[in-house]
């Protein structure tokens, strides 16, 4: 039997020019807060990320489901050290615990969306990137001990957030 709906639970429509949106900027790629895991009670959240030419984060992995689906341009993912690249109007999942990472090698900018479940990266990329006034808000310049500082903060929030870099 499923439970009974609950009711303090809003419908939740999310749009990257929402006023609301909080919008990050970490390792140079521009990731919006479209649906949170708050507003979920944890069972996912919503990522869209824009990444510049050159753009994606270090390899890793995670003890959670994560699925892209590429809205524009293209995206190299590094899976299990296979290189696939995925292009606009595709869907990928990367299983739990899987070795990955992605980059933007097409030579122009790439928009993705992207499902963690559950919930969670949402928080950590809140936690260990810099808030940015817009999609199009250009990443703040920061100097060599604040990217030092970015870097330690990702490394020891890591673990709270089932994440390893590798």
């Amino acid at each position: 039997m499923i439970p009974d709906d609950d009711p303090s639970r809003p419908l939740t429509v999310a749009h990257p020019d929402d006023p609301g949106t909080t919008y990050i900027s970490l390792v140079g790629n521009t990731y919006a807060m479209l649906v949170t895991g708050e507003q979920t009670n944890g069972r996912y959240c919503l990522i869209e990320m824009r990444v510049p030419d050159g753009g994606g984060p270090p390899p890793h992995r995670h003890d959670f489901e994560e699925m892209f689906t590429i809205l524009e341009g293209e995206i190299e993912f590094t899976f299990r050290g296979d290189k696939h690249t995925v292009r606009a109007g595709s869907t990928i999942n990367i299983p739990a615990n899987a070795p990955h990472s992605f980059r933007n090698a097409s030579g122009a900018p790439a928009r993705m969306l992207c499902m963690c479940t559950p919930a969670g990266q949402d928080e950590y990329f809140t936690r260990i990137g810099d808030i940015v006034a817009g999609k199009d808000a250009p990443p703040p310049q920061l100097s060599q001990d604040e990217l030092t500082e970015r870097r330690r903060r990702a490394a020891e929030l890591a673990s709270a957030y089932r994440s390893e870099f590798l």
